[in-house]
């Protein structure tokens, strides 16, 4: 990456097989990274099967069933062979996103996208002011009401 270039990159990784329109995943990714303060860095953004993320979501979080999203951040430091900091992955599963908002899909998966990537900035909603902070940084990038 140059000096001057500070866009966000964000690696795609498709492995299933719904139809998702990725550039505006891309775009919303891109607008929270820089937002955020991060617009030098990159993340993996991978959409899943049901299965798959059921598969993560128990390995990883010790639940059974699929989730909607999960977030895997990487240490503050690390550094691409480019020199570019790494967040991390940010892991989504369409067909459950299509479950939690079948008239609006899209933007129920932009909302997740930058849900995953509030979570791997260190953001969580454990507690109510944390939660409203989150909130708000996501209807601010997703440009979706969280009711």
């Amino acid at each position: 990456m140059d000096e001057g270039d500070h866009t966000p990159r964000v690696l795609v990784d498709d492995r299933q097989s719904a139809a998702v329109d990725l550039e505006p995943l891309l775009a919303v990714a891109r607008e929270t990274m820089t937002g955020e303060g991060v617009a030098d860095a990159e993340l993996s953004l991978s959409l899943v099967t049901e299965d798959e993320m059921a598969d993560l979501h128990e390995r990883y979080v010790g639940e059974t069933g699929p989730t909607d999203v999960l977030s895997f951040p990487l240490g503050e430091y690390d550094l691409d062979e480019d020199g570019v900091r790494i967040l991390g992955d940010v892991v989504i599963a369409p067909a459950v996103a299509t479950r939690n908002n079948p008239g609006d899909p899209g933007s129920e998966l932009r909302l997740l996208v930058v849900h995953g990537i509030l979570h791997l900035l260190g953001h969580d909603h454990m507690q109510d002011e944390a939660r409203a902070r989150m909130w708000a940084r996501q209807e601010r990038y997703a440009g979706v009401d969280i009711p």
